[in-house]
């Protein structure tokens, strides 16, 4: 089995989008830092939103990555079943990161609900 370290695998997702959703990460971890020490729904609603952004930021990324790669394909005429597997594995690492992103984010409200009460 062929293992991976994270950082072959924000290279290999696409750096531009996997990048851009590290920053959105890094976002999403100081604001959820905010509103829990300051119990601020300002900055919970920030969260929430960035979350959000980089769940939809992540879907967009693999559209693009299947765009691409499907126009790929389309000049090739023909493609092995292993490849085109492998592409669309490829293309899935960025929506994982974004949804890993907005669970994070989900995770953060129900905590910051829980510490409101």
């Amino acid at each position: 089995m062929n293992t991976m370290n994270i950082i072959e695998i924000l290279i290999e997702g696409g750096i531009e989008f996997m990048g851009s959703l590290t920053v959105l990460f890094i976002g999403v971890i100081i604001t959820s830092i905010l509103a829990l020490k300051n119990k601020s729904e300002r900055w919970l609603k920030i969260n929430q939103e960035l979350a959000l952004f980089a769940f939809v930021f992540g879907i967009f990324g693999q559209v693009i990555g299947l765009f691409e790669a499907f126009k790929g394909i389309e000049m090739m005429g023909e493609v092995s079943q292993a490849i085109l597997a492998g592409g669309l594995k490829v293309s899935s690492y960025v929506t994982i990161y974004g949804f890993i992103i907005f669970l994070l984010a989900k995770a953060v409200k129900i905590a910051f609900n829980f510490i409101k009460k």
